[in-house]
């Protein structure tokens, strides 16, 4: 008689795993969760009272190649915080708070102990974000994976009134540019990083490089900042007619996507310590310095544009609440022919 273990799916590891993870979810629960863990559905109140007219915002992103880390170093504690990272900026550049988030796992066999470290990432990533982890998805989906591989996406709902939707339309010439410190890679570029510093220099996750005060995977697996409870304060106090969440392209691609027309950024690349992970790629790989800039975030993760009259506040209000923030660059009227970011030294 052949069972659906025999298929190499087993019911009984996917139900340890729920009972194991319940009072991880449980831990990162707001007075607005409905349900709890188990149903086929999250349910969250929105308290429509607060808001003139609510807008909901909703993002969707996963860790990438960076889980390759993790199975190399066989440490699965902060990719989780990772995932919740990359969906609560994206949303919080809007002006949203972050309400509830769902994760979907997936491998091909069901590591239980494995499992429940990358939960515990997640947990941890929904606290520091103010968010609920509200529901998921565990699939376990025999030979479709590596054997001990998995991987993660996950999204997350978040709420701004409409009156307060940050959307770069007040951007204006003359407005001061406010770079928060990303904690290194965060979660991308790393097919460029993995290429040039595990294949051309073979180095190992157990490696050191005079540049790091690490191992090389524990630098690679630094968890991404989360910078949604920061930013939020931040929006209550100083006006900010612009945010952008520094990922994949960099400084160079994602600050321009915020911009209304007319306008381009000015940023001097001096104003800001770029850390050591990104001159070791450049070094090693012989990466160009432009390439650099437009493929990974080089220590800025979240930037600010406010009025410049305000810039000097919004620094040491940030830095104050956790986030090290320097001001890098000016915005400056534009033409069609000029690049909408330029890089000074």
């Amino acid at each position: 008689m052949t069972t659906y273990r025999d298929a190499g799916v087993d019911i009984d590891a996917g139900d340890e795993f729920v009972d194991r993870i319940s009072p991880l979810v449980r831990s990162t629960f707001r007075p607005e969760v409905l349900t709890d863990l188990g149903g086929f559905g999250g349910l969250f109140k929105l308290q429509a009272h607060r808001y003139a007219e609510p807008v909901l915002v909703s993002g969707t992103d996963g860790v990438g190649t960076k889980l390759k880390i993790a199975f190399l170093t066989d440490r699965h504690d902060t990719v989780g915080i990772d995932l919740v990272a990359m969906c609560v900026n994206d949303i919080v550049v809007s002006g949203a708070e972050p309400l509830f988030f769902l994760d979907y796992f997936a491998t091909g066999k069901l590591a239980v102990p494995k499992a429940d470290s990358v939960l515990k990432g997640i947990a941890e990533g929904c606290r520091q974000a103010g968010c609920a982890l509200i529901g998921g998805e565990t699939a376990e989906m025999p030979s479709f994976y590596a054997e001990g591989e998995y991987d993660l996406a996950g999204f997350a709902v978040g709420v701004v009134d409409r009156p307060k939707i940050i959307d770069g339309r007040s951007i204006a010439p003359g407005d001061a540019v406010i770079g928060l410190a990303s904690t290194g890679l965060h979660s991308n570029g790393y097919s460029l990083a993995r290429r040039v510093l595990l294949d051309q220099a073979q180095l190992t996750v157990t490696s050191r490089l005079p540049e790091l005060d690490q191992p090389l995977g524990a630098v690679l697996l630094t968890p991404t900042r989360i910078y949604a409870k920061q930013v939020l304060t931040l929006i209550q106090e100083f006006p900010i007619n612009g945010i952008a969440h520094i990922t994949g392209g960099g400084i160079t691609e994602n600050l321009p996507r915020v911009f209304p027309p007319g306008v381009r950024a000015q940023v001097k690349r001096s104003a800001w310590s770029v850390p050591p992970i990104f001159h070791a790629i450049a070094r090693l790989g012989q990466v160009k310095r432009e390439e650099m800039y437009r493929v990974f975030n080089m220590g800025i993760g979240l930037i600010l544009v406010v009025p410049a009259s305000a810039a000097q506040a919004v620094v040491a209000r940030a830095t104050s609440l956790g986030d090290p923030a320097c001001r890098i660059g000016t915005i400056v009227p534009s033409t069609s022919e000029e690049p909408l970011v330029e890089y000074v030294d």
